[in-house]
């Protein structure tokens, strides 16, 4: 049996826009209508309304690419708070995604060439395996879409 090593970020399942694609777990102020991700309920960044105005809402994981950078060095790893999940390793991907939904994200993107990737590039979400241990475990990534 699998399961995901992030389930407050996000889902499985996807959204009726993009059923096909891992959701992520955003919320929307129902104030002012400004949509979020992660989902918190400290205070709208535009309008300042907290608690109950912050409702969840499922984001599709569907966007454009708006940069990204190849990481050659990184800091050894922290003990790991998962010991089923394996650290990252250099060198590693990561980009900035504009949601479809509205919020821009920065995320691992799956080891691609980055010669493929340039900004205004459609991407989707997709669950990896990233385990070491005899569960399996998965953790979202974005891939350019095909």
């Amino acid at each position: 049996m699998s399961r995901i090593l992030k389930p407050t970020l996000y889902a499985i399942e996807g959204t009726s826009a993009a059923p096909n694609y891992p959701s992520l777990k955003g919320g929307k102020c129902l104030h002012c209508g400004y949509v979020f991700f992660p989902l918190q309920t400290y205070g709208c960044e535009v309008c300042g309304e907290s608690g109950a105005a912050l409702q969840p809402m499922a984001l599709s994981g569907c966007g454009t690419l708006i940069a990204s950078a190849k990481v050659h060095i990184h800091a050894p790893p922290a003990p790991a708070l998962n010991p089923d999940a394996k650290a990252h390793e250099a060198p590693f991907t990561i980009g900035s995604i504009k949601l479809d939904d509205g919020p821009t994200i920065r995320t691992l993107l799956l080891n691609q060439d980055e010669r493929i990737l340039a900004p205004g590039q459609r991407m989707v979400s997709k669950l990896v395996s990233v385990g070491s241990g005899v569960r399996i475990t998965l953790d979202l990534r974005f891939t350019p879409a095909s």
